[in-house]
């Protein structure tokens, strides 16, 4: 590794499992110390032991990024414990596979607090201390559903083109700060989230390997291929880069219609 965030000090919500978890993962392998923000309270504290035993500095935070009182204090613990804040990752997201007509509007809303009201807790809470360095970043986690409609999934993919669109504002808003904003937004991805989608077909590796053939590289992205992004935008690799979204998605938005073949003869 080369050390990229060394120094630093990154919060990254939704880093249980999945890709945060690989973020956590890949940031503590550049030198910085992580904050690791979630639910899953198990899964979190394991984490941290595995990246302290490696040699970094971590720690688990449980915290549900839906509630502002909760994110505030998060930080605050963040701060107080790692020694200053530069870089805010927001990754934490909840899918539901149902068509809009079958939601309850406690769910939409709970979605809505997960995926997107929570960035705005983050950057509240989280502004004064970024504005102390002399630059800071901010990544936040969008999806290809951030260009494109995606079946049964109306509340997540609205969620997501607002995440791009929140990220765009917060670059020009805090600009002048020293505090870069950007979006990575992956395509299929092996996570648990993944999971729990394919799962609700009846034969869910079927319905992977079907989206697949939509996929010209032909497989399913890793959490550390989508973290290797995040890193490049959380680091002075990217000093020139703000308000942008970078797509990580083996070309699936390449083409409107697209099956793999079998080989390339």
């Amino acid at each position: 590794m080369n050390g990229r965030l060394e120094g630093r000090v990154a919060w990254i919500s939704g880093a249980t499992s999945g890709i945060g978890a690989g973020i956590a993962r890949r940031f503590a392998a550049e030198g910085a110390s992580v904050a690791i923000v979630g639910i899953q309270v198990e899964a979190g504290e394991s984490l941290a032991s595995d990246l302290v035993a490696a040699g970094a500095q971590a720690l688990f935070i449980e915290c549900d990024v839906a509630q502002e009182a909760q994110v505030k204090a998060s930080i605050a613990e963040t701060v107080a414990q790692l020694g200053g804040l530069q870089v805010l990752v927001n990754n934490a997201g909840i899918v539901h596979v149902k068509r809009l007509h079958e939601y309850a509007e406690f769910e939409w809303d709970r979605l809505m607090a997960v995926n997107l009201k929570s960035i705005f807790f983050s950057v509240k809470h989280g502004l004064p201390h970024l504005r102390k360095n002399h630059a800071s970043t901010i990544v936040n986690v969008g999806s290809v559903s951030s260009f494109v409609g995606q079946y049964a999934t109306p509340a997540y993919t609205a969620s997501k083109g607002a995440v791009l669109q929140l990220s765009r504002s917060i670059a020009l808003d805090y600009a002048a700060d020293g505090v870069r904003c950007n979006c990575v937004c992956p395509g299929i991805t092996d996570t648990p989230l993944l999971r729990e989608h394919l799962n609700t077909k009846p034969d869910p590796d079927a319905a992977l390997a079907a989206r697949l053939r939509r996929v010209p590289l032909g497989v399913a992205l890793s959490p550390d291929d989508v973290a290797r992004a995040v890193l490049y935008l959380a680091s002075d690799d990217s000093a020139g880069v703000t308000g942008t979204a970078l797509i990580v998605d083996g070309g699936y938005l390449a083409a409107a219609e697209w099956d793999r073949p079998s080989s390339s003869q």
